[in-house]
């Protein structure tokens, strides 16, 4: 059974309700899944867990959230090497390119990407959710 940390920024509730989701799929999967706010986790946190699902919102011009979100997910990056991750994160604008950016910066750290990033438009539909629960799922195998 695999421990997965749930980390989010979520400024609408919609990136929030994306990570509830996600911790849905991990516990239907059969593993623990931990949710923090980004203020609440740090890198000494995530040696605690086997994986960790990190989502933002996109904010101004598609950039994470800057004064909680990229302080901490800049500050783990370091110990992302071999750890398994997933990405996921709403918007309201633009097509998408704050993850494709952080997909990239991700991919960089070497961290292992377990799942296709998920990103919603706004409030997570029916599809959208399902896709998270596939997501915090895929972190578990």
């Amino acid at each position: 059974m695999s421990k997965i940390a749930v980390v989010y920024w979520s400024g609408t509730g919609n990136t929030e309700m994306m990570a509830n989701a996600v911790c849905e799929g991990i516990e239907e999967a059969g593993s623990t899944a931990e949710l923090f706010t980004a203020a609440d986790f740090s890198p000494d946190k995530a040696a605690e867990f086997d994986g960790i699902a990190f989502g933002c919102s996109a904010m101004g011009s598609e950039e994470l959230e800057e004064s909680e979100f990229e302080p901490m997910f800049s500050a783990c990056e370091p110990i992302l090497k071999g750890k398994k991750i997933a990405l996921f994160g709403s918007y309201g604008w633009g097509d998408g390119e704050w993850m494709r950016s952080w997909e990239e910066r991700t991919s960089k750290c070497g961290a292992v990407m377990a799942y296709d990033s998920v990103i919603c438009n706004e409030a997570p539909d029916d599809e959208g959710v399902t896709a998270c629960k596939k997501l915090g799922a895929a972190l578990c195998i």
